[in-house]
């Protein structure tokens, strides 16, 4: 079973296609994308292999709700340009947003959408009372758009390598207000 449409001004997050694995591919062997994800950088098969578990084990199970994200607009309609997803994580013992956009498409506010998607969604359909998130310390331009749409850093996790993972979180009560913008 696989997630609804989710829909913002510019972008649409839709269900992976097997047609979508070359550019799901491309996007997570990008190091400036892959970097901030997860543990880094993959292997090529290793990334064919995640690919490959979004049918057969995420959709197939139902395990949680990811999306291809695509351009909307007429200037490339359907253009893949990133991967997002909201899931239960022992991490932050709750729902995490997790999204990651192609190089090209930073910059540009789409990275903003995209939350305001994912917590449409959370807050929306899933009925969440709060949503986290996860950024790499050094990754400020994820600290920053988080911080926009009204996350605010509730801990630090140390990691086995010595690096800092920022713990954020944002409370459906706090979303609307201040800086957040609902999509």
């Amino acid at each position: 079973m696989t997630p609804p449409p989710l829909h913002t001004e510019r972008l649409r997050l839709t269900s992976y296609t097997p047609a979508d694995e070359e550019d799901f591919v491309r996007l997570f062997q990008d190091s400036r994308v892959s970097r901030w994800m997860g543990d880094g950088p993959s292997s090529e098969a290793e990334d064919r292999a995640l690919f490959g578990r979004i049918f057969s084990k995420v959709y197939a199970q139902r395990l949680f709700d990811v999306w291809a994200v695509r351009l909307a607009g007429a200037d490339a309609p359907g253009r893949y340009v990133g991967h997002a997803e909201i899931k239960h994580t022992d991490t932050v013992d709750g729902y995490e947003v997790v999204y990651a956009l192609a190089a090209e498409a930073w910059g540009g506010g789409l990275g903003t959408e995209v939350a305001g998607a994912l917590l449409a969604h959370g807050f929306g359909t899933l009925g969440l009372a709060e949503v986290h998130a996860t950024v790499a310390a050094p990754n400020s331009a994820s600290l920053a758009l988080l911080a926009r749409v009204g996350f605010v850093p509730v801990r630090d996790i140390v990691e086995d390598d010595g690096s800092t993972t920022q713990v954020l979180t944002l409370r459906r009560a706090a979303w609307g207000h201040g800086p957040s913008r609902r999509p």
